[in-house]
């Protein structure tokens, strides 16, 4: 195994690394490398720093694509490989039918998906406790990320979020934690205040209940512009990305550049819109949605996945997916312009239920 990570101590610039992990090893080694690693990061020690990195590992899925599996791609710089699509938590969990679910993800394994979605929040923690029991027996399987619904609160909550969600999931790390719904103005200030959810994250990982970090936000892209000035060692992003998105407040424009140079993951979201309604008017279809987007620099999508059958068609397009030449991005957005520059179809970035009161945010979150 060969490592390779980011250090960073609240209020110095990060140290830049990476990991490439080839082979699994076992649970205690997680343990302790990440915890010697969080105290390089704590205390600044490169001797330290050293030291946890010959110790971290962890089994990944195969990079190898088997015979009608997937592709997968690049997480960043993290070193691992994670599948083109990636199986949505929120549509996972409003499946009323438990054992529907579970089919849903254990079909979705057995063809190649590793990547997992979820969050803390997502159906009153019923898709967190729904996929516990369908990755029973298959969690190495899979590349498992939840979110921490803090929404400006500080680390202590954080942390207590952190462990629901391990019990849910039926396991005790995350490959995946991230920042859910970075939406608000003052969100970034409240994240990276003494005490705050940035805090969350790095003890985390000095803990080893988390390998990677990350954050979430679809309302606009001047506040995830300034998450990612504070140089705090994210190793993911989530975006909403999808052809519209070019026309009305354009993620894909300002961030999605940002995200690149500095090796940060882009996970797309959002990429047929949230409730697919261009899909259903025939504006165009689900799989120009999804080719258009599989063309850009990301690392998965987010794909909201009810029944089987959007699973097996969602599969399918991305085992043929062969990505768009420039002129036919261009040809596209130009077709849906005229429905994209009011945002009608992105009504996330403008919808106001997602309240920026702290009062009402602490009503409605309480742990």
């Amino acid at each position: 195994m060969t490592c390779h990570r980011e250090g960073y101590v609240m209020g110095h610039q990060p140290r830049h690394e990476s990991c490439s992990l080839s082979r699994p090893v076992n649970r205690r080694q997680v343990l302790k490398g990440i915890g010697t690693l969080g105290a390089a990061l704590a205390f600044g020690n490169s001797s330290h720093l050293a030291q946890a990195l010959s110790q971290t590992g962890e089994g990944s899925p195969s990079s190898e694509k088997g015979l009608g599996q997937i592709p997968r791609r690049p997480l960043g710089r993290t070193g691992i490989q994670v599948s083109a699509l990636a199986l949505g938590g929120w549509h996972l969990g409003a499946v009323k039918d438990e054992r529907e679910a579970m089919r849903i993800v254990h079909e979705a394994i057995d063809a190649g998906l590793t990547f997992m979605d979820n969050a803390w929040d997502y159906n009153k923690g019923r898709s967190e406790e729904v996929m516990g029991k369908a990755l029973k027996g298959r969690r190495q399987q899979a590349f498992l990320m939840t979110k921490v619904c803090t929404h400006g609160r500080d680390k202590r909550i954080g942390m207590r979020q952190l462990e629901q969600s391990l019990r849910r999931l039926n396991t005790d790390y995350l490959d995946l934690w991230q920042i859910h719904e970075v939406v608000c103005r003052d969100d970034p200030d409240l994240i990276f205040a003494p005490g705050g959810a940035a805090e969350a994250l790095l003890e985390a990982k000095q803990q080893g209940k988390v390998r990677f970090i990350g954050f979430t936000g679809h309302k606009d892209p001047s506040i995830h512009l300034k998450m990612l000035q504070q140089n705090f060692p994210f190793d993911t992003c989530q975006i909403p990305l999808n052809v519209f998105d070019w026309s009305f407040h354009s993620f894909e424009r300002h961030v999605l550049p940002e995200l690149t140079r500095r090796n940060i993951a882009p996970i797309a979201m959002k990429t047929l819109c949230g409730k697919a309604e261009p899909i259903k008017q025939k504006i165009l279809t689900v799989e120009e949605a999804l080719r258009y987007v599989l063309t850009l620099p990301v690392a998965t999508i987010v794909n909201g996945i009810d029944s089987l059958e959007h699973l097996r068609e969602n599969l399918n397009i991305v085992r043929r997916f062969t990505p768009m030449t420039p002129e036919e991005m261009d040809a596209l957005r130009k077709r849906v312009a005229g429905h994209a520059e009011d945002g009608r179809f992105e009504s996330f970035k403008t919808d106001a239920q997602w309240t920026c009161d702290r009062k009402a945010i602490e009503e409605q979150m309480k742990v």
